[in-house]
């Protein structure tokens, strides 16, 4: 059976193809491999692939990841991936996160407001959009058992040595783009820190065989 390539926004397109894999280091390859690795075995095993990508407050670097990672699955035609993100505290998507995917060709709808407001987040026509808002890791919206736990900042690595029902804990960790809130710079950082985390996101997928 053929399966049919997803088509993501041709803003995305044109991000993704910039990527260049070899500015990733070695040193940064030997710590996304244990994802690799894990992915792979589910796909070969043709089992449903579940990654919760954790930081402290579900505000902005678990959600770059868990949207890039969501797309990179599409994007290489990896079928039965389910990303969702959570932190080890509730507080809310932080609107720049949400203007940086926007300027990368994501579609952003808010459906609800409030302190903790929740976005659609579409990255191709057909395909299903993304939910995002913050909530805690092991809050109901998430899977509880038979997936991957993703650390993407070193807080939320340190002190949560044990997550229940995950399969696996991989740490992969980014510096935090909010050091640069209300300075010129934070635009171009939040930017910085989105491509980073694609760039890592297409690497991983990029290497499944299906």
């Amino acid at each position: 059976m053929t399966l049919t390539k997803t088509i993501v926004f041709p803003e995305i397109e044109k991000v993704i193809r910039a990527f260049d894999f070899e500015s990733i280091s070695a040193e940064r390859k030997i710590i996304l491999q244990p994802l690799i690795d894990f992915i792979q075995d589910k796909v070969t095993n043709q089992q449903e692939v579940r990654l919760n990508l954790i930081c402290t407050h579900n505000s902005r670097r678990s959600h770059l990841s868990q949207v890039w990672a969501q797309t990179a699955a599409a994007h290489y035609t990896i079928k039965n991936v389910f990303c969702y993100s959570g932190g080890t505290e509730a507080t809310a998507l932080f609107p720049m996160a949400a203007k940086t995917l926007e300027q990368s060709g994501f579609k952003i709808k808010t459906i609800a407001e409030g302190n903790n407001p929740i976005y659609t987040i579409k990255y191709s026509e057909n395909e299903h959009p993304i939910i995002g808002f913050s909530k805690t890791y092991d809050d109901d919206f998430n899977p509880q058992s038979e997936f991957a736990a993703i650390m993407t900042c070193s807080q939320a690595d340190g002190g949560c040595p044990f997550i229940a029902g995950a399969e696996k804990r991989i740490p992969i960790t980014f510096e935090d783009p909010k050091a640069f809130d209300n300075t010129p710079q934070q635009a171009e950082k939040y930017q910085e820190r989105s491509l980073q985390i694609a760039t890592e996101m297409f690497y991983v997928f990029s290497q499944i065989k299906s």
